[in-house]
């Protein structure tokens, strides 16, 4: 079977051909894209044709680092739903394609965050092109997304019952306030907590520089939103969200050290789930969640809780269905790999990830 990649540069012809793929997330968006050329990256956007008609897609990412420069594919490739080409086959073309251009681009490694579910079958496509597990994960290899088309009283049935119990509290308080701010005021709130929350839960930030790129990037379709909770005048938390083709991902999140007893972030989820409802969006998705293996267990003693377990357990108190992808897969080039590869090991072991 003969495949053309050509290169898309108009943003209807990408995003439409998107809403016919079944499997996607705002990563493999036109303002994605655009984000990261804001961020100073190189990008591609390229199509596979097949009799002249594109059953595929994929952003491409030239990430220049100290410790090596490599080519970025998040959440992709991006499969037309009901093509009668095998992943295998659109895979392993895009993949003597991405070869050609690393060594042109003169870089270490491939990386690539596959949109795949999570099976055996997908997993052997990428080993049996030659990749390798990588040491970490850019973006979420394992999600959580809840159907939100549901009726508002349907959606609060199912929740765990703490969950539901809070946000029923937390409805009745006087002073908590849940705000909208879509805009560089609101941005600053929610950087204040976010700092905060950095501190106290241990985890790499983004810079100031970052969330400020990536909501002023979404903001030019209307598809990033802040929500804001404000308890006794003061700003407890916040999250930033982005609407993507009828899905609204929880992309940013963050709380205070002060009123922590008042779990403010049940109502301001339930709130964004609202907004999503607003905005015609029928699943949410809580972003990134705790991988099965989250437990290290002797004598029934949970000794290495992963740093997102408590996270997990907030998210998946909504209700919704776990969604795993193939694991982040790396393709070495060169040797300066290896440099990378321990590096990213290291870092991967200080974080109990």
């Amino acid at each position: 079977m003969q495949f053309l990649i050509q290169e898309i540069k108009e943003k209807n012809i990408w995003e439409n051909f998107l809403r016919e793929c079944k499997e996607k997330t705002f990563l493999n968006s036109w303002l994605w894209g655009e984000f990261q050329k804001e961020l100073g990256n190189k990008i591609w956007r390229f199509g596979v044709f097949s009799n002249g008609k594109l059953v595929s897609s994929v952003l491409i990412v030239k990430i220049v680092a100290k410790r090596g420069k490599f080519l970025f594919l998040p959440h992709c490739p991006n499969i037309k739903g009901g093509v009668e080409h095998s992943s295998f086959e659109i895979t392993k073309t895009l993949f003597d394609f991405l070869k050609e251009l690393a060594k042109k681009e003169k870089v270490d490694f491939i990386r690539i965050a596959p949109i795949q579910k999570r099976t055996k079958e997908n997993e052997k496509i990428f080993k049996d092109l030659g990749f390798r597990d990588a040491p970490i994960h850019i973006h979420p290899e394992v999600t959580w997304e809840l159907n939100i088309s549901l009726p508002e009283s349907v959606l609060l049935s199912q929740m765990r019952k703490t969950t539901r119990y809070l946000i029923k509290k937390l409805q009745k308080e006087k002073e908590l306030t849940i705000l909208e701010e879509n805009n560089l005021e609101g941005l600053n709130k929610f950087y204040q907590i976010y700092q905060e929350t950095k501190e106290r839960q241990k985890f790499f930030p983004y810079s100031y520089d970052y969330l400020k790129k990536e909501f002023s990037t979404f903001s030019e379709d209307n598809s990033a939103f802040i929500l804001l909770a404000s308890f006794k005048k003061e700003i407890v938390s916040g999250g930033i969200f982005i609407a993507w083709q009828n899905t609204c991902y929880y992309h940013h999140g963050a709380s205070s050290k002060k009123f922590l007893k008042l779990p403010t972030s049940y109502l301001l989820i339930w709130e964004a789930i609202k907004k999503a409802k607003e905005r015609n969006c029928e699943r949410f998705n809580f972003w990134g969640i705790a991988p099965r293996d989250y437990k290290f267990k002797i004598f029934g003693l949970n000794l290495f809780p992963h740093p997102w377990l408590g996270l997990t357990l907030f998210k998946t108190g909504f209700g919704g269905e776990k969604k795993e992808y193939v694991l982040t897969k790396d393709y070495p080039i060169t040797l300066k790999y290896w440099l990378n590869f321990l590096i990213e090991k290291m870092r991967k072991a200080k974080r109990n990830l």
